[in-house]
């Protein structure tokens, strides 16, 4: 059978991670508005932009905050039938504006990886994946592909589902390792097993980008309520122990 071609927009942190496990399956093209991507796979092409919005499969992976204006820009290129993902942190905005802004004739997945590079440092295997089918019926065959050749955990949800849950999930681990981040803590000799389980949760998104940590906390419609609550839980408990 002909290899389908795969591109994908975005080759940042997660971009490059998704190449290295899509590249036996797919023949890829590259393309990043911001910088030249390199890969040394042979049946890996770095391309413009037409190039890569003209595959059979089309990957979103630039932040949120620029899905717009991308798709925008990619509407007239998508081919009849291709099929278009996102993996965005939050659903609901990409999934509104993937339905609005792209063309009838291509089908539409969303998808959220749970993990980043530095959780999938030591493979993919066993790690969880969201899936929020949007237009089409090619979500059931991502998900097969994900489960059956990636080995990863595939969860099947709404937008609105995906962002009630990652609200907490992603919302409030990520505001409290920015807290933790900007206490500045030097290295500690005496440490408890839980410290050094804070740090390490810590460490898997210190180095995310400042886009991802934004698009967490604000395109989310959700995480309002799950950091009112985090901030009034810890104002009463701050109450408590100022009690003599």
């Amino acid at each position: 059978m002909t290899r389908q071609t795969l591109g994908i927009i975005g080759v940042g942190a997660f971009g490059s991670l998704m190449q290295e496990h899509l590249a036996p399956y797919f023949d890829l093209v590259l393309h990043d508005a911001r910088k030249n991507p390199v890969s040394s796979a042979k049946n890996v092409k770095i391309g413009d932009l037409a190039a890569a919005a003209s595959c059979d499969v089309v990957v979103l992976a630039v932040p949120v905050q620029q899905m717009e204006s991308v798709l925008r820009a990619i509407a007239p290129l998508v081919k009849p039938g291709a099929l278009v993902m996102d993996v965005a942190s939050v659903k609901l905005k990409p999934v509104e504006l993937m339905q609005n802004l792209l063309p009838a004739h291509v089908d539409i997945v969303g998808t959220h990886p749970l993990f980043g590079p530095q959780s999938a440092k030591d493979g993919i295997k066993g790690l969880n994946m969201v899936v929020a089918n949007v237009r089409g019926e090619r979500a059931a065959s991502v998900c097969s592909f994900l489960r059956d050749e990636l080995g990863l955990n595939v969860f099947e949800a709404t937008a609105e589902a995906h962002d009630r849950e990652l609200a907490y999930v992603q919302g409030l681990t990520h505001l409290l390792a920015k807290v933790v981040v900007a206490l500045d803590l030097p290295d500690f000799c005496f440490t408890t097993k839980t410290y050094e389980h804070m740090q390490k949760m810590v460490d898997m998104v210190r180095h995310d980008s400042d886009e991802l940590f934004m698009a967490i906390e604000k395109e989310n419609p959700f995480v309002g309520e799950a950091k009112k609550a985090f901030f009034t839980a810890a104002k009463a408990l701050e109450d408590r122990l100022s009690q003599r």
